[in-house]
């Protein structure tokens, strides 16, 4: 399902292993391997419009004429911490991609994010750039990452998510419509706390073991 640059994944497996990982009994190795497999599958989406280019091959019977994809750079940008239980389900389809990292924190006075820590690819201007974290609750962090990559030039931004909240939606819509929101479940709403009803818990928290 899709609606104003926003992608919502009705496939059968990721719907399967997201309720999976909504069940509070669910381990933290099985939420862990749940993410990067549900990850995974959305880059099969995520990547669809890829650019192609026509080669010629020599198979064991023939020359064949087929197509490979055509250079384009690509780069995932995990938000810290939680956004980095996606990074290798991503590189299994995605060897080639280079990956960066930001962390932001929320403060506790102003409730604004705070950038503490980026690091980019040299070339991230030049790259695609696919902005990772499982959950989309306030997007409050995700309006920044985006304005903060933006301030560097990068303009072909997406975000990934596995669970958004319609108050997130409606937040990177407002501040950044160009960017594209992908998506495994749009859940109802945020409770008081701020996190995703139902939703999954804290997906840090589970992907880590920390509480």
């Amino acid at each position: 399902m899709s609606k104003d640059n926003v992608f919502v994944f009705d496939h059968p497996l990721i719907q399967h292993k997201i309720s999976l990982m909504r069940d509070k009994r669910t381990t933290t190795k099985e939420f862990r391997e749940l993410v990067s497999e549900v990850s995974m599958l959305m880059a099969y989406e995520v990547t669809r419009n890829l650019p192609l280019k026509e080669i010629e091959v020599e198979t064991p019977i023939a020359t064949a004429k087929t197509r490979v994809l055509a250079g384009k750079k690509l780069a995932l940008l995990p938000i810290l911490r939680a956004g980095l239980g996606m990074v290798d389900g991503m590189l299994n389809l995605l060897p080639m991609a280079k990956v960066g990292h930001i962390g932001l924190y929320r403060d506790p006075k102003t409730l604004e994010p705070v950038e503490y820590y980026c690091k980019l690819p040299e070339d991230a201007e030049e790259r695609d750039i696919v902005i990772l974290d499982p959950m989309l609750a306030t997007g409050g962090s995700a309006a920044a990452a985006i304005t903060f990559l933006k301030s560097k030039g990068i303009q072909n931004i997406q975000f990934m998510c596995l669970i958004a909240a319609p108050e997130g939606i409606e937040r990177l819509q407002r501040d950044h419509p160009d960017v594209p929101v992908f998506c495994a479940a749009l859940d109802q709403r945020l409770n008081e706390h701020a996190y995703i009803v139902p939703g999954l818990g804290d997906a840090g928290d589970r992907l880590f073991g920390t509480k």
